[in-house]
Formats: C-alpha cells, sequence, structure tokens
C-alpha cells in the first residue's frame, strides 16, 4: 500500500492566535508528511508570515495589507512561494484548491474570503464571528449550497458541537454558554469606567489577540457568540443562556428535555477545539494539558450582570429584531473598539455607542444579498464613527 493522501489545506489568518495555534496542531499531527499548505494568509507581520509560508512549503502567501505585497515578494524571492496582496489575494487564497479552510480573520475582513471557501463546497473551520453575526442566514445558505461542512472553532460553539446528539435534536431546550467574565468580572461600574485598553486586554485564562481579548473583558465576545450561535445551532433566541464559569474549564453545555444538561469539560487552550476541527470526526491525540480532576478545588458558576455588562443584552435585542442587526451590532461596536484602543472613548462607552447605532437602525429590513449586509455594516460604522468624534470633541 502506498503512502496515505496528504489534506490539503488553507488557513485564513494564520499570523494570529488562531492561526498559529492551528500550525501548532497540524505540526503534531504529522506536519509535511501529512498535510499540504495551499494558502496561507496574515496582515502586516511579514517576517512571521514569510517564515510560516517557508516551514510548511505554503504554495501562496497572502497579506491583507497591499502596501506590504513587495515586501512579502521580496521576503519569499527564490522559495517558489507566489505572494499576493489585498481583498483580491485574500479571495484567491479562499478559492484554491483545499478541502478545509481555517477561517481565522478578524472582522468583518474576514467574511467575503471565508464565504468564497463555502462557496466552492470547502469544510470550513469558523474563527470568524462575523460570518454569522453579520451574515448568519446569508452565510448558512451559502455553506449548505457549497457542500461542505461548518465546524466551530470557539471553544464554546466546539464544545456544543461535542455534545450535542444529532439524532437527539428535537429533544433539546438551552443551549448554554459560558463566559469566564473577564478580568472585571467583580469590578464596580466606576472601576470599569477608567479601565483602559493595557488593563482590558489581561485575560485571566485564556492567550488570545488584543481586539478579542478586550471583546472579552466587556463581555461583547459572548454577545457575539449568542447570535452565532442561533445559527449555527438554529435555535430560538429564548434557548440561549450565558452563565459565568471563571474557571473556564466547563466550555459551554446542552440541556436536554429529559432533564440532562451534557458538558463538555478541558483545560483552556485553542488547540483542543482545533484539532477536533480539524480531524472531525475522528478524535486526534494531542500534546495539550489533561485535566486533573483530584487537583481541581471548585467549580464555580454565576447569572452575569447585565447592567455591568450591557453587550449581552443587545445581542439578545439583535436577535429579536432580526434582519441585518447583527451586522450593525457588530460594526458599531468594531468602531467603538477601536476608539477605545485609540483612547478616543471609554470602555463602558462602547455599548453606549453601539446601543445608539442600533436605535439609529432598528427598522431594517432582512438582508437578501450580501450587498446589503455590506451596505448596513458600512451606514453602521459611519454613525458610530460621528458618535465617537462627538464623544472627542466634548471631552
Amino acid at each position: 500500500m502506498g503512502a496515505p493522501e496528504k489534506r490539503r489545506l488553507t488557513i485564513l489568518g494564520s499570523t494570529g492566535s488562531i492561526g498559529t495555534n492551528t500550525l501548532d496542531v497540524i505540526r503534531q499531527l504529522g506536519g509535511r508528511d501529512a498535510f499540504e499548505i495551499a494558502a496561507l494568509t496574515g496582515n502586516g507581520n511579514i517576517e512571521l508570515l514569510a517564515g510560516q509560508a517557508k516551514a510548511t512549503g505554503a504554495e501562496l502567501a497572502v497579506t491583507a495589507d497591499e502596501g506590504q505585497y513587495e515586501n512579502l515578494k521580496t521576503a519569499l524571492a527564490g522559495t517558489g512561494i507566489e505572494a499576493a496582496a489585498g481583498r483580491s489575494g485574500l479571495i484567491e487564497a479562499a478559492e484554491r484548491n483545499a478541502g478545509w479552510v481555517m477561517a481565522a480573520i478578524v472582522g468583518t475582513a474576514g467574511l467575503a474570503p471565508t464565504l468564497a471557501a463555502a462557496r466552492r463546497g470547502a469544510d470550513i473551520a469558523l474563527a470568524n464571528k462575523e460570518c454569522l453575526v453579520s451574515a448568519g442566514e446569508l452565510f448558512v445558505r451559502a455553506v449548505q449550497a457549497g457542500g461542505g461542512k461548518l465546524l466551530p472553532v470557539d471553544s464554546e460553539h466546539n464544545a456544543i458541537c461535542q455534545v450535542l446528539e444529532e439524532n437527539q435534536r428535537h429533544a433539546v431546550e438551552r443551549i448554554i454558554l459560558t463566559a469566564s467574565g473577564g478580568p472585571f468580572r467583580n469590578a464596580t461600574l466606576t472601576e470599569m469606567r477608567d479601565v483602559t485598553a493595557a488593563t482590558a486586554r489581561a485575560h485571566p485564562n485564556w492567550s488570545m489577540g488584543l481586539k478579542i481579548s478586550i471583546d472579552s473583558a466587556s463581555m461583547f465576545n459572548k454577545a457575539l457568540e449568542m447570535i452565532e450561535a442561533m445559527h449555527l445551532f438554529n435555535v430560538r433566541p429564548d434557548q440561549i443562556e450565558v452563565i459565568v464559569h471563571p474557571q473556564s474549564i466547563v466550555h459551554s453545555m446542552v440541556g436536554y428535555s429529559d432533564g440532562s444538561v451534557l458538558a463538555q469539560l478541558g483545560c483552556p487552550d485553542m488547540r483542543t477545539a482545533i484539532g477536533y476541527a480539524l480531524s472531525y470526526p475522528a478524535r486526534p491525540a494531542l500534546d495539550v494539558q489533561r485535566l486533573d480532576f483530584a487537583k481541581l478545588s471548585r467549580l464555580d458558576f454565576e447569572a452575569p450582570d447585565e447592567e455591568r455588562f450591557p453587550a449581552l443584552r443587545l445581542a439578545r435585542v439583535a436577535m429579536e429584531r432580526g434582519g441585518v442587526q447583527g451586522a450593525v451590532l457588530n460594526a458599531a461596536k468594531e468602531v467603538a473598539l477601536e476608539a477605545f484602543i485609540a483612547g478616543h472613548v471609554g470602555f463602558l462607552q462602547m455599548a453606549e455607542i453601539t446601543e445608539a447605532v442600533m436605535e439609529a437602525q432598528s427598522a431594517l429590513p432582512a438582508a437578501e444579498t450580501m450587498d446589503d449586509v455590506f451596505l448596513a455594516d458600512q451606514e453602521a460604522r459611519r454613525i458610530a464613527k460621528t458618535l465617537v468624534e462627538r464623544n472627542a470633541a466634548a471631552a
């Protein structure tokens, strides 16, 4: 018998935390002996992107920053690895023949390339929230039409996949998303008003990028996950619950009609979820920390405070309204987040700005095409930027 055929993969967002962890999982599972890398994409870290492409033997490396194209091309000179840049380069990477695509580009920039991969029938390991938050119904239809699988990589949704019995979907009563509570779980509103980006990025359990760490601190990350869960698992908004679990050992749960609750547990490590998505339906052997139940002193759970973390309430509003409200929420949040990082608005003002934008666009109809999603996104960003500018002028 000959050697088993190598699997062809593409990683959209290889230089971020999800991308680098994905490459580590690939290394653990055989590296170049087991996998072919069709394409890798990154943004401004050209040295890392080029190094990854060389180490994996990728066919194509793409930087989202068009201004970095020549630097990437120079870094890859003599290797035979193709270089590309910008939106067209990202689409080229997504459309290149690969059976499995890690979608880990942060923000709405990841929407078009991930959609392109879904339309051609690739199995999508989804780490980009905006695909489902901003364009949930359209994206799910694209995946179904393409014939590929949708495999969530967020630890919470991945956990739900692991305990959601396909032949018992009719018996699902509730989806329970766990949240660590972040660094400000016990902070007062007064204390949270003075939070800086540096303190907000210090997550107690997970090692993540700047923006997702701040989203976790504000619980906007969990708000987006609520909307994702609605689309991923085809449940009603009232079936989605959030519970604060500071140890981050129970990654999420499914409650059934007989009173049973099935949970997935594990040490906080994104490689477990990535490995599950990469090897589905098999379970790979991974070098990750094992739970030692004898050393677990306690597992705590508490209800989230929606006064201190209004993002959760805004998610419910968006889900109940439907249409493009997820796109509006996400776009406004992204603008507010950038303004917070730049020091132009306070930590609590991110939710205030987002809610004001949602109210201004509360009557938008459902999206029939991706253009409808992008138009709602652009208008939400315009309104949010105006509110940020007013805040800066008043400061």
